[in-house]
């Protein structure tokens, strides 16, 4: 599959025109995507309720309980992202979706009902996050499996869209649903008692219920969609993979274009297994995975390119963006916002800049490059973020009485959250998809994944307090890993735009990708009945990949 798979995504948007049945497939497909971005969002707007206070005291006034549960969500995520990827090499990706959605939409119901703490927590709570973590992995997965390459970043992206859209519906969910059950505390101060106006209202029924149905939407549509070729390859279901295939492309089996793709997919799962059997010849099952993934320390090369991927999400969420999203309205509270209404409008707006703000990604990802988008990102999330911090700690508590400092604090956390969006949030997800060879893509993209989720839980954990005890000093320290994700960039991250794994080989200093691309043009030829040296029946296939690496 080579450079074909590897390519730049060049005229995305006559591509897209091209191939709507698949840009429909990958799109509904995202709908994981919003589950996520809405269990994200909601949470931050809840936890400031009355009514949430009423019925759960703790978790309402105590920051260690309230940085639990929302960080509940994002530790079982972490786990069922990890275990996901044998899940979804067994039953396949369509399986695997659904099985998910069934897992989040028990998860969410036992959430709505929840009576006590355990309920919330353990039942609720984790269980979502498990099938929350699951869809993180797998949706990105099929895209890329159902995806022609000169769209697949492109789509990549559109799945960190659709996150963005997820918060940006909980948030407005929650400022309609703000009155329900009576009066509010302002964000921040302990529930003190007593009964609100409509105490038969749970937040838990009349706020998260809207990710219960785009849950079983999702899971009732993917039934009608093809399943991975790639997958259905492996599983050597070859005739229903060519039928997949077909569909997805709009093509006849018969066509010459749609036989040369499938021959490639068939050559890359060949190798696979060739490099399984040269480097662990003795192993299988679980030993041959816990080998492979142990490969990926072992080389320089290799760990180099791991690393990059781990410190990209490490970074993106160090950078401070998730502790906004959970924590918006407390945070909107700190800069003088009076009233938890206020607070929730105020991020809602922040919900509408963080979606908006995510599409020059779409845009400029393929035409200006990643390493500029990521430090300018950086730049712009340092500066905003050290400086609506020094407002906060110059002003303290009179905020209240300078609203004009307050407002121009909330307007740094606004750039802050465009320069985020189309930087990190976005190129996270896609640059650790582009660094790997394909031998080691699954189980290195799976490692990045989990480090996400595991960064995630711990700033999720940790604000609360943070917000509580160092208060203004909190964004200081975001902008501190915001100045040395500049720096890591500027330093160490390659560009990645335009480039083949070729070209990442001399980057990286190793020959994994040159190596592989001559394994997959011996099992292409031996695949057609030729040998390598037919090259009058070869040339075309190298002639199109050569096409689409200088597209």
């Amino acid at each position: 599959m080579g450079s074909i798979m590897e390519s730049s995504p060049k005229g995305g948007f006559k591509l897209v025109l091209q191939n709507p049945y698949l840009c429909g497939v990958a799109s509904f497909s995202t709908l994981g995507g919003l589950l996520f971005g809405y269990d994200q969002g909601v949470i931050s707007g809840v936890i400031t309720m009355e009514s949430f206070g009423a019925r759960f005291p703790r978790v309402f006034s105590d920051s260690g309980f309230k940085g639990w549960f929302v960080s509940t969500l994002l530790l079982a995520a972490w786990l069922g992202s990890l275990l996901n990827g044998p899940v979804a090499d067994r039953v396949g990706r369509k399986v695997s979706i659904d099985l998910a959605v069934i897992i989040f939409v028990i998860g969410s119901a036992i959430q709505c009902g929840a009576v006590d703490i355990p309920m919330l927590f353990v039942e609720g709570r984790a269980i979502a996050g498990l099938a929350v973590g699951q869809l993180t992995m797998v949706v990105p997965l099929y895209i890329s499996e159902v995806s022609i390459p000169e769209i697949r970043g492109g789509l990549v992206v559109l799945q960190q869209l659709s996150v963005t859209i997820g918060i940006l519906v909980s948030y407005w969910i929650d400022y309609g649903t703000n009155y329900i059950g009576g009066t509010r505390c302002a964000p921040g101060i302990p529930y003190t008692g007593g009964t609100p106006a409509s105490p038969s209202f749970n937040p838990y029924t009349d706020v998260p219920i809207g990710d219960i149905a785009p849950a079983i939407i999702l899971g009732i549509g993917m039934l009608f969609f093809p399943d991975s070729p790639r997958w259905l390859l492996m599983k050597e279901r070859d005739e229903e993979s060519l039928k997949a295939l077909s569909r997805l492309r709009r093509q006849p089996i018969e066509s010459s274009s749609l036989q040369n793709e499938y021959l490639e997919i068939r050559a890359s799962i060949m190798l696979e297994s060739t490099f399984a059997r040269e480097h662990f010849p003795n192993l299988t099952g679980y030993k041959l995975h816990a080998a492979q993934y142990a490969s990926l320390v072992t080389s320089w090369a290799r760990f180099k390119r791991l690393a990059i991927g781990c410190c990209v999400m490490f970074f993106q969420q160090f950078m401070g963006c998730n502790a906004l999203i959970y924590y918006a309205p407390t945070v909107f509270a700190q800069l003088g916002l009076d009233g938890n209404t206020t607070s929730l409008l105020a991020t809602g707006v922040y919900g509408i800049v963080n979606c908006l703000s995510t599409l020059p990604a779409l845009f400029f990802i393929d035409k200006v490059g990643r390493r500029p988008l990521l430090m300018a990102g950086a730049t712009g999330t340092c500066i905003s973020s050290s400086l609506w911090g020094g407002i906060l700690g110059g002003y303290g508590d009179s905020l209240i009485n300078n609203k004009s400092a307050g407002w121009a604090g909330i307007a740094f956390i606004y750039i802050y959250d465009i320069n985020f969006s189309y930087s990190f949030a976005p190129i996270g997800w896609v640059l650790p998809s582009e660094i790997f060879n394909l031998s080691i893509r699954s189980k290195a993209v799976s490692i990045t994944t989990s480090a996400t989720w595991m960064c995630n839980f711990i700033i999720g954990l940790v604000t609360p307090d943070m917000l509580e005890t160092i208060s203004w000093g909190t964004y200081i320290f975001f902008a501190a890993f915001c100045l040395i994700a500049l720096a890591f960039t500027f330093f160490v991250i390659p560009e990645t735009r335009g480039k083949t794994l070729e070209d990442m080989d001399l980057i990286f200093g190793d020959t994994a990708a040159h190596e592989e691309k001559k394994h997959i043009k011996n099992i292409e030829a031996q695949l057609r009945g030729l040998t390598v040296e037919d090259d009058e029946v070869l040339k075309p296939i190298e002639q199109h990949r050569e096409i689409v690496d200088d597209a």
